[in-house]
């Protein structure tokens, strides 16, 4: 790619941002955040930490979606990638929403059965909580494919409403592209509210993981034969991918 830095725009997407938002501001949707624990577990004791989820966790996240307590919630399990194992997130429309159902929803699991709770805990006895607003994309409002590819960003916080700009203006036309041809089931772009150094998260899902890595080739390939693809990377250069499989959700 070359080194191209095109400002004009640049400056007409942070236009559109900040005037299309104001335009827009009385049908503004609802904020969307989701809350994630990803848990480092024992490899040989991790697919009985998928039997005590569906056993345990999964009917008390099924009832707070029933009862409006969250929206969503679902169950990632490694394909490829670093240290994390297995991935839960629920979702809600504001963050004190997302951390009084963490309060409620782990008094009830325990309260249900600690003895398998506490099982669980041996088996998968770290973890890094994050909390993510989502900027752009569908994630959140529609279900998930099986397969799912998720790049989490280390940016340069002095530029990070730049990189929202152009993921906004630039690249989710491919991703909604995508999305209309179902090449794609849902897509993300999301910004840090809490945890560690990952400033920002992009996701994509899929039917399968051939699917998947298609849908990745080709948004790969749009990004590197667009200049600002070269701008976007020097804002979010380093950057951690991981493969998922969605074992369970809701919706």
């Amino acid at each position: 790619m070359k080194k191209t830095i095109c400002g004009a725009v640049l400056l007409q997407a942070c236009a559109c941002l900040l005037f299309g938002s104001a335009a827009m501001a009385q049908d503004k949707p609802d904020e969307r955040y989701t809350y994630v624990t990803y848990s480092v577990c024992d490899l040989t004791q991790q697919e009985r930490a998928d039997e005590i989820f569906a056993q345990l966790q999964k009917p008390v996240y099924d009832a707070a979606v029933a009862d409006g307590t969250i929206k969503s919630w679902g169950w990632l399990a490694h394909h490829t990638g670093g240290k994390w194992r297995r991935a839960m997130y629920f979702g809600s429309t504001s963050v004190q929403g997302l951390l009084d159902a963490q309060t409620k929803i782990g008094d009830q699991i325990d309260a249900k059965n600690e003895k398998l709770s506490n099982e669980f805990g041996k088996i998968c006895n770290s973890h890094d909580d994050y909390i993510w607003r989502t900027v752009a994309g569908n994630i959140g409002t529609v279900a998930r494919g099986s397969a799912a590819f998720s790049v989490y960003h280390v940016c340069d916080q002095g530029r990070e409403e730049q990189a929202d700009a152009l993921v906004t203006q630039v690249f989710a036309p491919v991703y909604d592209k995508l999305l209309a041809e179902g090449k794609i089931m849902s897509w993300g772009w999301n910004e840090h509210i809490v945890g560690g150094d990952f400033r920002r998260l992009a996701t994509i899902s899929a039917k399968d993981m051939k699917s998947l890595m298609e849908a990745r080739a080709a948004i790969v390939e749009t990004m590197y034969d667009n200049p600002l693809g070269d701008t976007f990377t020097d804002i979010c250069g380093p950057h951690t991918d991981y493969m998922w499989e969605i074992t369970s959700q809701n919706p």
